[in-house]
């Protein structure tokens, strides 16, 4: 047996994967996230611990003899989250997340004392990124920088609480700012750019490869044997491509999950900044990927249901599963910033077009349709940066919805596949990655494709009226900007 644990910003959840590779059974946490400032998102550090422990003494309490089967587990997390650590190894302020759009200014300072950071790091300076948060927190609050001795991010934070360790993996190192991306070692230049030297960050190691084992207190607690390993492990969107198969140069999916991501596997380091589309490392040796990010995906339909005190589930449900052609309204998902093409840490969320006669079906359409329209601009830019997609597979929370994978494919005008156990794939790819570092087999014999629920094809007319929404929904992002 296998377990795997995603660190996300909403919840934790663990999976135990079988020797078969079908999940067994799951778990979950939800976390709490803090708003103290505009712009400011941050997390208590140890509210990640504590969800992972609860999740996996339920799963122990609910199967204890799968759990006392364990051999491996993986690690996987939400990407970038600063958790500055004092010489007690004890967090000195709250994790300042990816979604967190404070550190514009010294983004901008980041790339005049680095000009060489894109080559590097692959990757424009964003606010989202860990970098320029460090610089942040050396302007603003000079003496708890003073105090950081060790910078990890959260899924390794977890991983120290668990074993003692303090490991980082490739994939989610690479979404710092100070990995040479192409060599996967840390950047000595790079650091000190921010204050910082080697010695401040963590032991790297390739995903798949054993990083720490298991601390006896837990092993213990569980039931389990005292040499269960843990991986290396993977940030999150790598950890979804391990759960969906996506190891070989090309393959691609579309994560509707808090935040959105097209995810394309590449292999060879090949920055793109000039469309701020990411360049990381893999979660396996020798591969990397490229990235289009959006920050507000299902966070969006989060923040409608909210707005609108009904479950997201009720405010879909009156439009069925599919739609004829787009709402009069537009909707930019915009609530945390942009990163993907626009690099806007400010820019703002809005709904365009309102009428006296506009009914709550049309917002609600909006805002899936706003999602889906800047995914097409995600797919413009990964095409613009090494060719076209042909079709994605669709993980994340929102791939539960067969109306939203339909708005999908009409706007992208590409097949999109909805997958079995597509809502824990990053766990699932964690789980796979906690097998490999266990067992040594090659990753095509554990990293195998997930069956196909269903797929979601252009419909002609359809995609023809949704290209024209699109042409106008592209005008007011420069339009607003302007004025908000």
């Amino acid at each position: 047996m296998y377990l795997g644990l995603d660190i996300g910003t909403s919840g934790v959840k663990a999976v135990l994967v079988n020797a078969a590779g079908a999940v067994v059974a799951t778990a979950a946490r939800e976390l709490a996230l803090s708003h103290p400032a505009p712009l400011w998102s941050e997390q208590d550090p140890d509210a990640w611990v504590e969800g992972a422990i609860g999740a996996v003494d339920d799963l122990a309490r609910q199967h204890p003899r799968e759990v006392a089967r364990v051999a491996g587990i993986g690690l996987s997390g939400q990407m970038h989250g600063a958790t500055l650590l004092g010489e007690d190894g004890r967090p000195l302020r709250p994790a300042i997340l990816w979604n967190d759009g404070r550190s514009q200014a010294e983004c901008a300072a980041l790339e005049r004392r680095c000009p060489s950071l894109h080559m590097i790091a692959g990757n424009l300076a964003m606010p989202g990124f860990t970098a320029p948060k460090l610089l942040w927190v050396a302007r603003h609050e000079p003496k708890i920088f003073a105090r950081v001795a060790k910078v990890l991010l959260p899924k390794a934070y977890v991983r120290y609480r668990l074993t003692g360790e303090m490991v980082e993996d490739m994939s989610d190192a690479a979404g710092t700012l100070w990995l040479d991306v192409g060599e996967r070692r840390w950047s000595a230049l790079l650091l000190h750019a921010t204050g910082l030297d080697l010695h401040h960050m963590p032991r790297l190691v390739e995903g798949s490869e054993v990083s720490a084992t298991l601390a006896p207190e837990y092993a213990r607690r569980w039931g389990m044997a005292k040499d269960v390993v843990v991986a290396g492990g993977a940030g999150d969107n790598a950890a979804s491509a391990i759960g969906l198969g996506a190891i070989a140069p090309g393959d691609a999916f579309l994560s509707l999950g808090t935040s959105g991501v097209i995810f394309r596997v590449t292999d060879r380091f090949a920055p793109a900044p000039a469309s701020a589309v990411h360049a990381f490392c893999h979660a396996l040796p020798g591969l990397w990927h490229q990235m289009g990010v959006m920050l507000s995906a299902a966070a969006s339909l989060a923040w409608l249901a909210g707005v609108m005190e009904t479950p997201a589930a009720a405010l879909l449900a009156p439009l069925g599963e599919r739609v004829d052609g787009p709402s009069p309204i537009k909707f930019l998902p915009y609530l945390d910033g942009e990163r993907t093409p626009n690099n806007d840490a400010a820019a703002s969320g809005a709904l365009v077009g309102l009428r006296g006669a506009t009914g709550r079906g049309q917002i609600v359409q909006a805002v899936l349709e706003g999602v889906a329209f800047a995914a097409r601009d995600n797919l413009a830019a990964l095409g613009s940066a090494s060719g076209p997609i042909a079709e994605l597979d669709l993980v994340g929370g929102g791939s539960r919805s067969p109306l939203w994978a339909q708005i999908c494919a009409d706007v992208l005008g590409i097949p999109v596949h909805r997958v079995e156990e597509g809502e824990v794939g990053a766990a699932l790819g964690a789980a796979r990655l906690g097998r490999l570092a266990a067992t040594g087999e090659d990753p095509a014999d554990v990293c195998t494709r997930p069956r196909r629920l269903a797929s979601f094809t252009p419909r002609p007319s359809v995609a023809a009226a949704y290209d024209e929404a699109y042409r106008q929904w592209r005008a007011l992002y420069p339009a607003l900007k302007e004025t908000i």
